[in-house]
């Protein structure tokens, strides 16, 4: 089995898995060192079995996803909880093209995979850190929803609301507001003073051409 990109007569061999007739025993053996107690490490164990499985490459297609579901497993067992906040696959797929260049690199290179358990290492607490914003917005968003839960609303200001609790990008003016709620600049303005006088929303101290308007209590995250 080989990976490879190019034009027919100058194709670029990427990698190039272990042969047919060594398959069997190399995938038992792969799989007997995954599910035994071997001493390693917890964490450098499941970078080493990412490793070993995508290498053995033993099926025509989904090796990658396999991998990264060996490597979670492992993760997991490490992690002794049965809840988990973070996802080295999904961080994976947001550095991709880094994986794939280091994985080629591991693959072509000697039995040193020094570089590679640094990259996973690395990836892990960017994973690790990734959940930890996510974690943070979603509590601000809920400590906000509560301190202003006994406020009436209208829904176009539940949505716009939400809109700068998700990271508006711009500034929000009355007239960007009467545009995304599809209502009158008059509204727009009742709506924004409204929540002005109950302290959900503040003028923008960035000054400009026209008034700008943000929470008045902004996620930390």
């Amino acid at each position: 089995m080989q990976l490879v990109s190019g034009p027919i007569g100058r194709q670029r061999v990427h990698f190039e898995a272990p042969p047919a007739d060594r398959l069997e025993a190399e995938t038992s053996r792969f799989l007997e060192w995954a599910d035994t107690e071997t001493g390693e490490p917890p964490l450098i164990k499941a970078g080493l079995a990412h490793l070993w499985f995508v290498t053995l490459h033993p099926f025509d297609d989904g090796n990658g996803r396999i991998a990264r579901a060996i490597g979670d497993l492992l993760l997991a067992r490490a992690d002794g909880s049965p809840q988990r906040f973070y996802s080295l696959s999904a961080q994976i797929q947001r550095e991709r093209n880094a994986y794939y260049d280091l994985l080629e690199r591991t693959q072509k290179g000697t039995l040193d995979v020094t570089a590679w358990l640094a990259w996973f290492l690395d990836t892990l607490h960017r994973a690790v850190d990734q959940a930890q914003h996510t974690l943070d917005a979603v509590l601000a968003k809920a400590r906000f929803w509560q301190r202003f839960a006994g406020m009436p609303m209208n829904e176009r200001q539940v949505n716009l609301l939400s809109r700068l609790l998700d990271g508006f990008e711009g500034k929000l003016t009355t007239s960007k507001w009467a545009a995304i709620a599809k209502c009158s600049p008059d509204t727009a303005l009742r709506d924004i003073n409204e929540l002005l006088a109950h302290g959900a929303l503040r003028k923008s101290a960035a000054g400009g051409r026209s008034t700008s308007y943000e929470l008045n209590d902004p996620p930390s995250a």
